[in-house]
């Protein structure tokens, strides 16, 4: 399923790669595109900015300006639905929402899609690899590392009600980290 990608005016900006997130409970601004749309960062205030687009509905929204990077130009989760009342279609990449005079409906294009969730699986994997990284260039042999000090290291960290399982018999390399909480059947 490809993400459901919008192009809303913010603060009179057209920005073409707004994610909406429907599982986010923030609205989300990064730094990099509050410094592409010209606004300084000393004029961050607890308000919101206007969210329309040219059949427009003009509403205030609060935004988590956070300084990381990301392949989107902002994220718009459930305040934003909530204050729109916006029903999204993640199968046809379409949003609806209802105005006086009718409803508006926004549409993306599932090449855009495919090229903004291509960038973003791009991004996540260099985070975590650059995350990652120390690790692999101290490890300087083939063999399993001891999963404490692998959980230490890695990116994404297992709960600590897990443990190590061999999943081969014949390769003692092949672990997987399983729940300890797991049902027996």
């Amino acid at each position: 399923m490809h993400p459901l990608i919008v192009d809303p005016i913010i603060c009179k900006k057209c920005l073409t790669k707004v994610l909406m997130d429907g599982g986010s409970g923030l609205n989300i601004l990064y730094v990099n595109t509050l410094d592409a749309m010209r606004i300084p960062q000393s004029e961050l205030c607890l308000g919101g900015s206007p969210f329309h687009g040219a059949n427009f509905r003009l509403e205030v929204l609060t935004f988590e300006v956070v300084d990381f990077p990301g392949s989107y130009h902002a994220i718009l989760g459930q305040p934003c639905y909530a204050k729109f009342m916006a029903i999204p279609n993640y199968t046809y990449l379409k949003l609806k929402m209802p105005r006086p005079n009718g409803g508006i409906t926004m549409s993306s294009a599932f090449l855009h899609a495919f090229m903004c969730n291509h960038e973003h699986f791009e991004l996540t994997t260099a985070v975590i690899n650059l995350a990652e990284l120390p690790w692999l260039e101290k490890s300087s042999t083939p063999a399993v590392p001891d999963s404490n000090k692998l959980a230490s290291l890695t990116a994404f960290r297992p709960l600590e009600e897990t443990k190590t399982v061999g999943i081969d018999p014949t390769d003692p390399a092949k672990m997987v980290q399983i729940g300890t909480q797991l049902p027996t059947k």
